[in-house]
């Protein structure tokens, strides 16, 4: 089986070291870089995270500072989540790894247009350096092979009523995305969060006993005590990861082809993903929106790949 090529663009985020850490160890998908944006922190912090992440677990992937900004708007981060350094509650030693002196964008440009017309990007933030890529450049939209990304509900928001955090942040760059024609697949809120990560499930986790199970120990501590606070629930919802379980085995996960707009025009929906789940517009469908998950399956790749670490 040939692995599959990614390019995973994130802002860590507690999620997004879970999704580091399943694209790296899985033998099915070739890492080809870390792209960093501003999202659940400033990039500064999230660009340290992602760096601290690949030190901690001993990667060999190049980190790419991305944009410290939306593409037009002004950025805000996700803190009451996330904490002050964007992925509080790990202690990490002091960080010697460094990123990549090219800018993200430059790197991702440079890497797809170089490429066969095989690289899947993976989006687990919001999508600025995508965006202003595909901007930038336009001859890669073509040699994309997919765009997965986490992001967006067919349903209800976690930032406001209609948005999804990453959507919401840079709306535009979203919009540039679903106009592009690629094939995209959309993880949204609606099956992310039956993928709750329970007290008991932690405690599956850090059986494993190794480097990569005390690190998913440690970040859920964090993450799923201010998901209690914030929304209620008992296990926060591991959002990120489940793009990086559905490259791995697509069965993971029930899509559905939806036409879906993103809305950048008005102010109580801004960012909404306005997928027309029955068809009521007769427009040909530009996504693949997951509206399941089979998350005994998803727990279990978790641990399986866990256990793969060394």
């Amino acid at each position: 089986m040939d692995k599959r090529k990614i390019i995973l663009d994130c802002d860590p985020g507690h999620d997004d070291a879970v999704a580091i850490m399943l694209a790296a160890i899985n033998e099915n998908i070739d890492l080809l870089g870390i792209t960093v944006v501003t999202g659940n922190q400033t990039l500064e912090k999230t660009t340290n995270n992602a760096l601290n992440i690949c030190q901690y677990l001993g990667l060999d992937v190049p980190v790419f500072k991305g944009c410290p900004d939306p593409m037009i708007r002004p950025k805000f981060v996700a803190a009451d989540i996330h904490g002050e350094t964007g992925l509080d509650g790990p202690v990490f030693e002091p960080l010697t790894k460094k990123a990549e002196e090219q800018h993200a964008v430059l790197w991702m440009i440079d890497t797809i247009m170089k490429s066969d017309g095989d690289i899947t990007v993976v989006t687990t933030g919001p999508m600025t350096n995508l965006g202003m890529a595909m901007r930038m450049e336009p001859a890669i939209v073509p040699k994309i092979k997919e765009i997965v990304l986490m992001g967006g509900a067919y349903t209800n928001g976690n930032v406001t009523p209609a948005a999804e955090f990453n959507i919401i942040e840079d709306a535009d760059a979203a919009y540039v995305a679903f106009t592009s024609g690629r094939p995209i697949t959309m993880v949204g809120l609606d099956v992310t969060r039956k993928a709750l990560c329970y007290p008991a499930i932690v405690e599956r986790m850090g059986k494993v006993g190794n480097k990569a199970s005390k690190l998913f120990v440690d970040l859920m501590g964090h993450f799923c005590k201010s998901q209690k606070e914030v929304f209620g629930w008992e296990g926060g919802p591991l959002h990120d990861p489940i793009t990086i379980a559905y490259l791995i085995d697509p069965s993971v996960i029930t899509t559905k082809p939806m036409h879906c707009e993103i809305d950048i025009f008005s102010q109580q929906s801004l960012g909404r993903t306005n997928c027309d789940f029955f068809g009521y517009q007769k427009k040909e469908p530009n996504a693949n929106v997951a509206i399941d998950i089979d998350v005994e399956k998803f727990w279990d790749m978790i641990e399986e790949n866990i256990r793969k670490y060394n």
